[in-house]
């Protein structure tokens, strides 16, 4: 049987869980010889559900930033198996049933010839699914895969749903079903709750993105745009190059005088405060 539980477990246990899902599956992916690897959540209720994680081989498009917030209904087909623990290998998407023709458009749309989907439960409720899919050609995955691939689906229930993720336990306790934010690193698109941003700086022709596990990634989209992307009941503009997360900031210092600095969680150096900005950031931090 393939070690696929190996990797996932490596990289489960060395990155933050969002960034380990995706490295995860890259390589997995690639061990299974598949054009893509992915993962989507459902809400509570089961009834909508979001892509959240991807790795798609070089020259195959990734579709991780499609089909958010989408009605179970579009899957129903696929969701009456994994709802009952059970995987499902379409071996030629070309030839779905008839119920299953809208999930038949959707993945024709991502050109897929052949997937396995395998779905992850924890508790006792269906909380995700994972899966491969064949884009180059017709693929039929063999049963030690399909049991590999139920290894690495407990590890991500386990890490993601029976654990702690961002400071407050999750076991038992459903993950908010907020719109993800899509970055890219080198090789990789990983979508991000908003609250896990810490902020957002310009510089020249791109903006750099800080997260909450201290890491920060550029991102080409403008700074204005940043501004449109993030609630303002969380975000504020403190200067003409700066957005920060009030939920992350850990100080605000004014003895420089007329230079105000604020200090954000995990990153290293402040932050500069524009005079125009002022007033609303001692309003919103109650000082």
């Amino acid at each position: 049987m393939p070690s696929w539980a190996y990797h996932m477990a490596r990289w489960l246990f060395r990155e933050p869980i969002d960034i380990a899902i995706t490295a995860a599956l890259a390589e997995i992916g690639e061990l299974a010889a598949a054009d893509r690897a992915w993962m989507f959540e459902y809400d509570a209720e089961l009834l909508r559900f979001r892509n959240t994680h991807e790795w798609s081989r070089q020259g195959i498009r990734s579709f991780v930033e499609d089909l958010q917030n989408t009605p179970v209904t579009m899957i129903a087909w696929l969701h009456q198996f994994l709802v009952k623990g059970q995987a499902v290998m379409i071996n030629r998407v070309a030839d779905l049933p008839r119920p299953a023709r809208a999930l038949q458009v959707e993945m024709l749309r991502q050109n897929d010839k052949s997937v396995l989907s395998v779905p992850v439960f924890h508790e006792g409720r269906l909380r995700a699914c994972i899966g491969f899919d064949a884009t180059t050609a017709i693929r039929r995955w063999q049963p030690a895969d399909i049991k590999a691939l139920f290894q690495c689906a407990e590890l991500i229930a386990l890490a993601r749903y029976g654990s702690f993720h961002d400071g407050r336990a999750l076991a038992g306790v459903p993950r908010p079903f907020v719109p993800l934010i899509y970055l890219r690193r080198p090789g990789q698109i990983i979508g991000v709750e908003p609250q896990t941003i810490l902020g957002v700086r310009s510089a020249r022709d791109y903006v750099k993105v800080w997260l909450h596990d201290g890491s920060a990634v550029l991102d080409l989209r403008p700074l204005a745009l940043w501004m449109g992307m993030l609630s303002s009941a969380s975000f504020l503009r403190i200067h003409r190059t700066a957005i920060v997360n009030l939920q992350h900031v850990n100080s605000l210092d004014r003895r420089a005088g007329d230079r105000w600095t604020i200090g954000l969680n995990r990153v290293a150096e402040g932050w500069p405060v524009s005079r125009q900005y002022r007033q609303e950031l001692r309003k919103r931090l109650g000082v």
